[in-house]
């Protein structure tokens, strides 16, 4: 009995991330991934689909959370705690870029798909790195401390997501894009600076 369930939990295992594969690349074409569509992508029937995503809702919101343990693992790996929290800061910012450019389309599909709370669940793994390097940060006087610190990490994933529209749009260079991102994020980190030390301050007004 036990390697009869073992085997149906390898089965059910393999299934999923069969489907999850299929509504991902689906997705990455810029398709509609209905029910049916992803089905047939995965090799499975609809009743296997709906045995494990009840809702198409649902299942794009599990798509999005495997991107996101990528991107997260991504961000890990660029050491925000590691040295000078601005020089941390630019590795972050370049590894999300990374991680956006190659799910685009992912994103772009998922965004006009996902409600808004959804989407927040979804990201809020990607999001912790970011707010530990943001915390560090503020208490070495490196970033600016007049805005809250949940207010720095939600500028800075809107500012990534914002850019990569630019792109799709063609109203930015791809070439340049992660530049001029690096530099809008990190003054939005640091804020103005006193003439004189180089430290941040506070901003007038």
């Amino acid at each position: 009995m036990p390697e009869a369930i073992d085997h149906r939990r390898a089965v059910a295992e393999r299934n999923v991330e069969a489907i999850l594969d299929a509504a991902e690349a689906i997705l990455q074409r810029r398709s509609q991934a209905s029910i049916s569509a992803v089905a047939n992508e995965a090799g499975v029937s609809r009743v296997t689909v709906y045995s494990h995503f009840p809702t198409r809702e649902r299942l794009l919101e599990v798509v999005v959370e495997r991107a996101v343990r990528r991107a997260t693992i991504a961000l890990e790996a660029a050491e925000p705690g590691r040295g000078d929290p601005v020089d941390a800061l630019e590795r972050v910012i370049a590894a999300a870029w990374r991680e956006l450019d190659s799910n685009r389309a992912l994103a772009h599909a998922t965004a006009e798909r996902m409600s808004s709370e959804a989407m927040t669940r979804s990201h809020e793994a990607a999001q912790r790195p970011l707010r530990e390097l943001a915390e560090r940060g503020r208490a070495e006087g490196a970033f600016r401390t007049d805005v809250p610190t949940e207010w720095l990490v939600t500028s800075c994933f809107a500012l990534i997501h914002a850019c990569g529209d630019e792109v799709r749009a063609a109203r930015l260079n791809p070439s340049t894009a992660p530049d001029i991102l690096t530099a809008t994020i990190r003054d939005v980190f640091v804020g103005k600076r006193d003439v004189g030390d180089g430290r941040p301050g506070r901003p007038s007004g």
